[in-house]
């Protein structure tokens, strides 16, 4: 078993803290990469530019970059907080052990600053929690604000405005054979909106590549590819 990045010195008040939906995915990857997914792929899908979008700690990014789980990637950890950024290179930083390890962060709102379908890999761990509304981003001079860590929580009415923006990005973001990692918690009615994805989306393939029920909450990874 691969070890979990140490978070050095964090500030749980302004980032979101790694939890079960954190480890699901670091489980997701380990498997896959035991399993030789990545590395077993045809020859005309290369993995290349791998993203995640709001990175928080940045456990997931630094455990696949640091034990390389993904073959000649060039990776990219994205938060809108400037306290994931910092804390993301932090826990990097205390991770990496060779100097042929990289990690580069960049401050943005979900896909915005990239280029059209240069995604090869993408990573989303989204704020999937219920709630009534969705905060403001605070103002970028402002990163004190409690109002970070909220946005990495909660997501609108079903849990799903954030992750209904990625959804939507997704056939102009990732390349072809590009694939997407998105969890959902069951109360997002995630058998629904895949089926709902792919009647809008039929170049994508969709399947659940794992799901597990820690505590009261049920979750659930699935792999989208760009055909």
């Amino acid at each position: 078993m691969l070890p979990t990045p140490i978070v050095p010195n964090p500030d749980y008040n302004l980032v979101y803290e790694p939890a079960e939906d954190s480890f699901l995915f670091l489980d997701l990857f380990e498997q896959l990469h035991n399993e030789e997914y990545f590395t077993k792929t045809t020859p005309s899908k290369k993995f290349s530019t791998v993203l995640e979008i709001g990175t928080g700690t940045g456990i997931i990014s630094t455990f696949i970059s640091t034990n390389k789980l993904i073959p000649n990637a060039y990776h990219i950890a994205s938060d809108i907080n400037l306290n994931a950024l910092q804390t993301t290179k932090n826990t990097f930083e205390n991770t990496r052990t060779t100097k042929d390890a990289y990690l580069d962060t960049i401050r943005c709102n979900l896909t915005d600053p990239f280029r059209l379908n240069e995604i090869d890999v993408l990573i989303f761990n989204p704020p999937y929690v219920p709630s009534e509304s969705i905060p403001l981003v605070p103002s970028i001079q402002d990163d004190t604000n409690d109002d970070w860590l909220d946005l990495a929580l909660v997501g609108g009415t079903d849990g799903m405005m954030i992750t209904n923006k990625v959804l939507d990005s997704l056939d102009s973001t990732l390349s072809v054979n590009g694939e997407a990692y998105i969890l959902f918690c069951a109360r997002n009615n995630h058998s629904k909106v895949v089926t709902e994805f792919l009647k809008s989306h039929i170049n994508f393939k969709v399947e659940n590549v794992i799901a597990r029920k820690c505590g009261w909450e049920e979750l659930a990874i699935y792999r989208f590819i760009r055909q």
